[in-house]
């Protein structure tokens, strides 16, 4: 699963982060509410992790706007506020499931598996294409014209945020929160090393400069 988390208690989130990882999923990271919106609203996520008291905008605030906006990511309230008026409030808000800190971390796994179950009538698209290049999101495939590509996780990721914004031109302090998750402290050589990792794929597939470098700002994925 591609999954978000929006956790103002960095220590948490990075060890949620750690574990998810180990399962096998694809995790960014958000410290802020608004910052968990913006990322939240490409509806690019399978689930959305979601902390209630949240800096600048508090969970069921970020919740009611994504549901506004027609965004139907599940999304699971994580909160110390166990309440029955405290879960009603954010459940109303559009939340699809809750859980009380602290929790088990194999919980969390089991729900968010049920939560990933569930079928949404709006739910994204789970294929993206760009000329020739094709990206199956749930299989976590890619392919150029019909030739199998074979990416990392961290690579996968690249690609689609590329995939996702074509034609964008993005610094790599915007890549490296997208991808990496925002204040996850990832350095432009860092982002530049994955950037050459996918590129070398890419060409290798007959995908000769797909990904462009914009000289003193970033890069961007061309539209063919």
């Amino acid at each position: 699963m591609h999954i978000l988390i929006v956790e103002d208690e960095k220590r948490l989130a990075q060890i949620v982060k750690q574990a998810l990882e180990e399962e096998g999923h694809i995790v960014e990271v958000a410290h802020d509410g608004e910052q968990g919106l913006e990322f939240a609203s490409t509806g690019s996520y399978d689930v959305v992790i979601l902390d209630w008291l949240l800096p600048k905008l508090q969970g069921p605030e970020v919740t009611r706007r994504l549901r506004k906006a027609k965004v139907a990511t599940p999304v699971l309230m994580l909160t110390a506020r166990d309440a029955v008026s405290d879960r009603v409030e954010g459940l109303d808000a559009g939340a699809d499931d809750y859980l009380v800190k602290p929790f088990a971390f194999q919980e969390l796994s089991a729900r968010l598996r049920s939560l990933s179950r569930r079928k949404v009538e709006t739910r994204e698209a789970t294929r993206l294409v760009c000329g020739k290049l094709a990206m199956d999101l749930r299989a976590h495939q890619v392919a150029f014209d019909g030739a199998d590509v074979d990416l990392t996780p961290k690579e996968f990721a690249l690609l689609e945020y590329f995939m996702r914004n074509t034609g964008k031109v993005h610094t790599r302090e915007q890549i490296a929160d997208r991808v990496w998750g925002y204040g996850s402290e990832i350095t432009n050589n860092v982002v530049d090393l994955y950037v050459h990792y996918l590129r070398n794929k890419l060409d290798q597939k007959g995908a000769k400069d797909l990904v462009k470098t914009v000289r003193g700002i970033g890069y961007t994925l061309r539209s063919e």
